[in-house]
């Protein structure tokens, strides 16, 4: 078996409510812009909470075969657009002579919500008859890597991460993983996720989780911001296609960034909250620095979990501190949920491929809305504005409910 294969990012597929494709959603972050707007999916007019990002004049029918798009839920068609983008974007060509050698690894936080609404819904109303035939896989989480393989007909190893908020960080990191002990070439990672729904706000909603800020969306969702008052639900896809280096460099393939690190941990503490002190946030960055090999010095930038959460902005702050000691005042620190919102399941494939990006082009994202910041989070955030700065490392952090937590560390591509 092969070990501790060097693994790098060689194509890249993004939806959001940003933009449909990278370069729409990167352009549209670049200028701090906001994606959060009312809802328009259902009336929400009886919620307390009517915003979130949603992903608009999106046509599954680009990327999908219109007799499938009625098998498929939201979520996988999301997730089945950004893998077809970053399958294309990568030139990997995948036949029979490799097929096995490619896999896929995509999850969702909550998979087919709409789905199982609609069906019930029918359900109730008019009997079991009225269940659609493709209900159940619509509906099953794992059905998002599962059509992407058959797409593109990728043979090797297929799973699904279901870590909720964590998920699309530990899928590419699993992908990561599985290509550095050498049982893949090529992975299509991320996560993608569609769950704005009455069912879904509802939920979120009686959590007290959600931002209520209805009459002004673009301002609802402020990281770090002492008027903060919950995140805002977004929905979208974030996928990246993976290689190990040697196979990249044999098709002479654009590499964007390496991947370096990933640590994982749990806080062991609350279905929630997070641990006391941001200690299992901590503990999972230093894994990922103790992954890569390297001090805390060497990162540059850490694109934060940063829900806009009271408890979440503040904790996560203390891990930074735990973790980089008087170099997290150097850090840049910023969180792209102020323009995206909060992805769930996708989130953190969104946000690895801006980190990505942001290595390519030596631009760090803004977190906007960042007007009056919390005393408890004092750190550089790079309030409302992008700032061009140099980047040979980069951190993604995301963490889940049950205390998930996931870190991702790229570096700047130098050479073999």
């Amino acid at each position: 078996m092969i070990e501790n294969r060097r693994v790098v990012i060689t194509g890249l597929g993004l939806v959001s409510h940003l933009g449909i494709g990278v370069d729409a959603s990167w352009n549209a972050a670049l200028q701090g812009k906001s994606g959060i707007g009312p809802i328009t999916q259902f009336d929400a007019s009886s919620l307390p909470v009517r915003i979130a990002g949603e992903v608009r004049g999106f046509d599954p029918e680009k990327y999908i075969e219109p007799k499938e798009v009625k098998k498929m839920d939201r979520f996988i068609h999301l997730a089945m657009a950004a893998a077809t983008m970053a399958v294309e974007d990568s030139g990997l060509k995948i036949d029979e002579g490799n097929a096995e050698r490619i896999g896929v690894v995509i999850g969702a936080g909550m998979g087919g919500l709409p789905a199982i609404e609609r069906n019930h819904k029918a359900f109730l109303e008019k009997g079991h008859r009225r269940i659609s035939p493709f209900f159940i896989p619509m509906v099953i989480i794992n059905l998002a890597a599962g059509n992407v393989s058959i797409k593109f007909g990728a043979k090797g190893p297929n799973s699904s991460a279901v870590t909720a908020c964590a998920t699309g960080s530990h899928s590419i990191g699993d992908a990561f993983r599985i290509i550095q002990r050498g049982e893949a070439d090529a992975m299509i990672a991320g996560g993608t996720e569609s769950v704005i729904t009455p069912l879904g706000i509802g939920g979120f909603a009686v959590m007290k989780a959600l931002s209520t800020r209805n009459d002004a969306p673009e301002k609802a969702s402020r990281p770090f911001d002492t008027e903060r008052d919950g995140f805002v639900m977004g929905e979208g896809s974030g996928i990246v296609v993976l290689e190990s280096l040697e196979h990249a460099l044999a098709r002479n393939a654009n590499i964007y960034a390496e991947i370096v690190g990933y640590g994982m941990s749990s806080d062991a503490y609350h279905i929630s909250t997070p641990a006391p002190g941001g200690e299992g946030a901590a503990r999972c960055m230093k894994a990922a620095l103790k992954d890569a090999g390297l001090p805390p010095e060497k990162i540059n930038y850490v694109n934060a979990h940063g829900t806009s959460t009271k408890y979440g902005d503040e904790l996560e702050t203390l891990a930074v501190k735990a973790v980089f000691g008087d170099h997290a005042y150097k850090l840049c620190v910023s969180s792209t949920k102020s323009m995206t919102g909060h992805l769930l399941g996708a989130a953190g494939g969104v946000e690895a491929i801006f980190l990505v990006l942001g290595i390519r082009h030596s631009m760090a994202l803004p977190t906007i809305n960042l007007d009056n910041p919390d005393p408890e989070c004092d750190l550089d955030y790079v309030p409302n504005s992008a700032r061009q700065m140099d980047i040979d490392y980069a951190m993604s952090n995301s963490f889940g409910f049950g205390g998930t937590n996931a870190c991702l560390i790229f570096g700047k591509y130098k050479g073999a």
